[in-house]
């Protein structure tokens, strides 16, 4: 830790950057590639289960935001957070522009293209609202879950928080996206039965991929030489503070 109680600047990092790049890497596929797409795959006992191709990126975003709590703490997360907010931001935004953008008729592939874009980008302004909105709200309580949870535990017991961490910010995520983007589109019962269904997959996504969180974690604190621990943090979201103990080994 600095002489002076702060943490040390982010160009201290080799891995940082890297990390916030992946997260908001995932975070586009999650949002561009994937809800145009529903998948069924057909398991023993289960049977035919249908999801959200997206589904298959977002719970990664999660691990990529509870490595950067873990390591770099909450401060730090958040940085990340709004960076994925923003590009998410940007994103949709610059696709529904080019979809307006009126086609050249001299180009026949246009004919094609066209349509293929409405379909696979022009998602109603309600889903792209639901999916920026629930991805701020769901980010931000795993976080600070996650934050919270390695104080209590003085940093004992990481599988409790990443995954007690997944199970409140994906609930809110759920619980935030689908009423927002299909209330009055979708039955009561089926929105109830889609949130259950999606919280579910996500939080054993996380389950499973317990044992590469404890590698990535592992050797990211040995490579960076440093844990952080919330003591002292404005958890605030509004702020783009570099905050937290950071802790140094070696």
């Amino acid at each position: 830790m600095h002489a002076n109680g702060s943490a040390a600047p982010l160009r201290g990092f080799r891995y940082y950057d890297l990390l916030v790049g992946g997260m908001v890497a995932v975070l586009l596929c999650s949002n561009l590639i994937g809800p145009a797409k529903v998948c069924t795959v057909t398991l023993p006992v289960l049977g035919a289960l249908s999801f959200g191709a997206g589904n298959l990126f977002f719970p990664v975003s999660y691990i990529f935001g509870d490595v950067l709590t873990e390591v770099y703490g909450y401060a730090r997360a958040r940085r990340a957070i709004w960076a994925g907010f923003g590009a998410m931001l940007f994103a949709t935004l610059m696709s529904q522009a080019i979809i307006r953008m009126p086609a050249s008729p001299s180009e026949p592939f246009n004919a094609q293209l066209q349509p293929a874009l409405e379909i696979v980008f022009g998602g109603t302004w309600r889903i792209a609202l639901a999916s920026i909105v629930a991805y701020w709200l769901g980010d931000f309580a795993n976080s600070f879950v996650l934050a919270k949870m390695k104080l209590l535990t003085s940093g004992r017991w990481l599988w409790t928080r990443t995954i007690g961490s997944t199970l409140v910010g994906q609930g809110v995520d759920s619980l935030t996206f689908y009423p927002i983007a299909f209330t009055g589109i979708w039955e009561g019962q089926t929105i109830v039965k889609v949130i259950v269904f999606n919280w579910t997959m996500k939080v054993l996504v996380e389950v499973v991929f317990t044992p590469l969180t404890y590698a990535a974690v592992g050797f990211l604190k040995s490579r960076e030489g440093v844990d952080t621990f919330d003591e002292g943090t404005h958890f605030t979201p509004f702020s783009l503070r570099d905050e937290g103990e950071l802790k140094r080994y070696g």
